[in-house]
């Protein structure tokens, strides 16, 4: 952990690969983890399957890549650095203007968290 939902249009094999590196790189950085703690997940939204102000398709206005954020709490300053490098690593592998990114971050517990049916807190 953390993982990241990266939900965003369909790109090249190329490009997704940039912005695993660009993820991971950022997220080694702001949270002090390990390569081997980071997994994204690529959920492709084709323009049919997004809508913004009401209107469907991504047309003159492009279309907003969203990364959802699984970890553990992170501090403030870890969570801005991690938004910071991940907006640039979408930017450049998706060719957008950070203003088209939005980070969330989904903060969990150790006790919500469990892997091989053992809880992180255990």
């Amino acid at each position: 952990m953390p993982y990241v939902e990266v939900l965003a249009p369909q790109v090249p094999k190329q490009r997704k690969a940039a912005l695993a590196r660009a993820v991971t790189d950022g997220l080694m950085s702001a949270f002090g983890v390990t390569a081997d703690a980071v997994t994204l997940f690529f959920l492709p939204i084709a323009a049919d399957d997004y809508a913004h102000a009401g209107a469907m398709g991504t047309q003159e206005l492009g279309q907003r890549i969203l990364l959802k954020v699984h970890a553990f709490r992170r501090s403030e300053a870890e969570r801005r650095a991690a938004a910071i490098a991940l907006t640039r690593g979408v930017c450049s592998a998706y060719g957008v203007p950070g203003d088209d990114v939005a980070v969330y971050f989904l903060d969990r517990d150790r006790s919500e968290v469990s892997h091989d049916s053992k809880l992180a807190s255990d």
